[in-house]
């Protein structure tokens, strides 16, 4: 398998676990140091990212489309769209955002290293 199949296989099962609302699966998925931004631009730590399902995040779907792995060797960056159906103490936050992922290798397996959450629109008018 290729760093960059191993990276979409890390990316394939954090959206599983994310989808499952499954803290306990994220667990292993995230380095320590893990850092995640979400698309109102809050900042969450680690612990606090494993702590949204009980605090009234829930996944009803969640997916990573059109992946694009960006290998940096040790490190690597993901740039796709999350595509969720989402609700937050029963309020809607479902939709398409533009979603950054950075992945690291420390020892012998990918982590997810930061998330980053933001809008997803087109370019301005009279482009970019």
């Amino acid at each position: 398998m290729t760093a960059g199949n191993d990276i979409l296989d890390l990316v394939d099962r954090w959206a599983a676990a994310e989808q499952e609302n499954d803290p306990g699966r994220l667990d292993g998925l995230l380095a320590d140091d893990f850092v995640g931004v979400g698309p109102l631009g809050f900042v969450l730590t680690r612990q606090q990212w494993l702590e949204r399902f009980g605090n009234g995040l829930e996944n009803r779907t969640f997916k990573v489309e059109d992946p694009q792995v960006h290998d940096h060797g040790g490190a690597a960056v993901v740039v796709g769209v999350d595509n969720q159906e989402t609700s937050f103490r029963g309020g809607d936050n479902s939709g398409r955002f533009r979603l950054t992922l950075t992945v690291v290798r420390p020892a012998d397996r990918w982590l997810v290293a930061s998330v980053h959450i933001g809008p997803l629109q087109g370019p301005p008018a009279g482009g970019a």
